[in-house]
C-alpha cells in the first residue's frame, strides 16, 4: 500500500519555445506570455500552490533567464523553486527523465508550461490515493485526432494511449489533457524509452508501459475550462 500523503512537488515543462506563436516568443518563452495579465506559467504555480504543492523544478531552455528572472527561487511566491536546463529538444520522455534527482523517492505533478485549467482540479492531482500515476483527461470526441487519445477501462484507468490516432485506427473520446501525477516509478519507464517513429523520446510510450505492465494509471477527467494555449489564437481567445 501506498501512504496516502499529498503529493508536494511538481515538475512544470517550460524549456519550448513555442513556434506556432510566431513572434510573440521571439523574447518570451511560450509559459511566460500573459493570460489576464500575468505569465501562463505563474497561473499553474499558484494552481498548485493552492493545492499544497510547495516544491518546484522548472525545465527551463529557450529564453531561459526570462523564467528566472521572474520566478527567482521562489520566495517571493511562497514556495522554493529549482531549475534545469533542457539542452537537447528530443522529446517529452527524456525531459522527465531530469526531474530523478529532484523528485527522489517523492511523486510529483507533472504539466506543461502552457497547459491552463481550472484552479480546482489540481486538488484532486495531489491525490494519488492508490494509484500509481494520474493522466488528466478531457471529453473531447473531435479533438483526439490532434493529440493523445486515452483507453479506459470500467474503472476509468488507463488500458492504452495513442498519440493522434489515424483515421480508421482505434480511437477514444477522452483526450490527453496534458497533466500528470507520477511516483518515481515512472523513471523506470523512461529510462527504456525507444525513438518514436518521429524522432523523439515520447512520454506517452512510458506512460501506456506503465499502464500495460500491470501497475494502475488513473484516469482524472477535469473539470471546468481547459486550454491548450498553442497558438496566438487560442491566446487571443483567452484574453478577451
Amino acid at each position: 500500500m501506498h501512504n496516502a500523503m499529498s503529493v508536494i512537488k511538481a515538475v512544470l515543462l517550460a524549456a519550448g519555445k513555442g513556434t506556432r506563436m510566431k513572434e510573440l516568443t521571439n523574447e518570451l518563452p511560450k509559459p511566460m506570455l500573459h493570460v489576464h495579465g500575468k505569465p501562463i506559467l505563474l497561473h499553474i504555480i499558484e494552481g498548485l500552490k493552492a493545492a499544497s504543492v510547495t516544491h518546484f523544478l522548472i525545465v527551463v531552455g529557450y529564453r531561459a533567464e526570462v523564467v528566472k528572472e521572474f520566478f527567482g527561487d521562489g520566495t517571493a511566491f511562497g514556495i522554493s523553486i529549482e531549475y534545469t536546463h533542457q539542452i537537447v529538444q528530443d522529446g517529452t520522455g527524456r525531459v522527465v527523465e531530469l526531474a530523478k534527482p529532484f523528485a527522489g523517492q517523492d511523486p510529483f505533478v507533472l504539466s506543461y508550461g502552457d497547459i491552463l485549467v481550472a484552479s480546482e482540479n489540481y486538488k484532486r492531482l495531489v491525490e494519488l490515493a492508490d494509484a500509481e500515476a494520474l493522466i488528466s483527461v478531457k471529453y473531447n470526441p473531435g479533438e483526439v485526432s490532434k493529440g493523445g487519445a486515452v483507453f479506459v477501462n470500467d474503472r476509468f484507468e488507463l488500458t492504452d494511449l495513442r498519440e493522434k490516432p489515424a483515421p480508421g485506427e482505434p480511437t477514444s473520446p477522452w483526450y490527453n489533457a496534458g497533466i500528470y501525477t507520477f511516483r518515481p516509478s515512472i523513471f523506470d519507464f523512461t529510462a527504456k524509452l525507444e525513438l518514436s517513429p518521429r524522432g523523439e523520446y515520447e512520454l506517452t510510450d512510458a506512460i501506456r508501459n506503465l499502464g500495460q505492465s500491470g501497475k494502475c494509471v488513473q484516469a482524472i477527467e477535469l473539470a471546468g475550462e481547459w486550454a491548450d494555449v498553442r497558438d496566438p489564437e487560442v491566446l487571443a481567445a483567452l484574453n478577451q
